[in-house]
């Protein structure tokens, strides 16, 4: 059974190989599957930086969906993860600290992500991920409109 530490580096791993792959239909397809296996059937996933609000993911159906609407949709000509999974006393418990880094039409990016996952029994349970959004819409060129729909919020 894997360790906490490497279902969640397995997680990180499979987004970047959706955005910075050539994958053609079925093998995005079967990477979309493979994500969302690293989920238990009920769990409870939250982005509370998300900018504009996200709503909580709670099923290994609604992982797949997200991955496939969200990240699946962007392309990099680089996209890899960088940094280093810790650790906690709770053996489910491990906090990634690491930053997604890569080049998007010729322009490099870092975006800072903490996830802070457990996992029990080889799939994620529970997991809070805190990236900067709007990092992240800036590197794929969608801050404006990130920009115009908080405005709109307001």
């Amino acid at each position: 059974m894997p360790t906490p530490a490497e279902v969640i580096r397995a997680v990180v791993d499979g987004v970047c190989r959706l955005l910075a792959g050539d994958l053609d239909d079925q093998q995005r397809e079967a990477q979309l599957d493979a994500l969302a296996e690293l989920y238990a059937e009920e769990t409870d996933v939250q982005h509370p930086f998300a900018p504009l609000g996200a709503p909580r993911l709670r099923t290994r159906a609604e992982l797949r969906t997200h991955f496939a609407n969200g990240v699946a949709q962007r392309r990099a000509e680089r996209y890899e993860a960088v940094g280093e999974v810790r650790q906690t006393e709770d053996p489910e418990l491990v906090v990634f600290e690491f930053h997604y880094t890569g080049t998007v039409n010729g322009r490099d990016f870092s975006v800072p992500c903490v996830f802070v996952t457990r996992v029990r029994d080889g799939v994620i349970v529970e997991s809070r991920d805190y990236l900067d959004h709007l990092a992240m819409a800036r590197a794929f060129g969608a801050y404006d409109k990130v920009v115009a729909a908080l405005a709109e919020a307001s």
